[in-house]
């Protein structure tokens, strides 16, 4: 499935998006230069296909590329900042 990864800012979230399906979300704030990362949401019928994984890298790459410090507040972002090592770097304190 080819998908493409935006941003949203008037909803105040990151889309991965099939073609005109949403694939899956997350909701974030930006105070700043600090964007807290708060929810990730794959729907059921996308589950298990390794999106929620393409949110958060595609997320925490916009953060960098933007000069952002990362407040996870998402556990699966949080897990995933902790099974890869070189985003350790953007979270802010």
């Amino acid at each position: 499935m080819d998908t493409e990864f935006v941003d949203a800012p008037e909803r105040h979230r990151y889309e991965l998006r099939s073609g005109d399906q949403l694939v899956g979300t997350i909701v974030y704030r930006l105070n700043g230069d600090v964007i807290r990362l708060i929810h990730t949401e794959v729907p059921e019928a996308f589950s298990g296909q390794g999106h929620a994984s393409t949110l958060a890298r595609s997320a925490l790459d916009d953060a960098r590329a933007r000069g952002l410090r990362v407040k996870p507040d998402c556990p699966y972002v949080r897990s995933y900042i902790e099974k890869h090592p070189e985003y350790a770097d953007l979270v802010a304190s």
